[in-house]
């Protein structure tokens, strides 16, 4: 691939709208969740996943959890996506803040403990 392409390849990325939503990180073993938002839920999937490898996790519960069963007892998911409008002056965050809370509503409701 010569140059030209990659700087292609990397400007269409760039432009590329990301997926914003609502995300978890499940504990399928004690059955708990980790839920938030994100305007790049692939990017804050990577990133959650990355910092509970490298020990570094802010959720300290989350991080105990992960350290004591260990990678494959988790699963990274994407609850929810909101739809962006073409405006691209549109910021998304109060959206999706009652996104958050929905989820967080209905996973309670159905008996599940959420990280705090």
């Amino acid at each position: 691939m010569d140059q030209i392409d990659r700087k292609a390849l990397a400007r269409a990325y760039k432009e590329t709208p990301r997926p914003a939503g609502v995300f978890c990180v499940r504990n399928t073993v004690a059955n708990k969740l980790l839920i938030g938002v994100s305007k790049d839920l692939p990017g804050m999937l990577n990133r959650q996943r990355f910092q509970l490898e490298m020990n570094a996790h802010a959720n300290k519960a989350l991080q105990s959890d992960w350290n004591e069963l260990g990678p494959g007892s988790f699963v990274f998911e994407e609850l929810d996506r909101l739809d962006m409008p073409e405006d691209s002056g549109y910021d998304p965050s109060a959206d999706l803040q009652i996104l958050e809370q929905m989820w967080r509503e209905r996973l309670s409701a159905d008996g599940r403990v959420v990280y705090g």
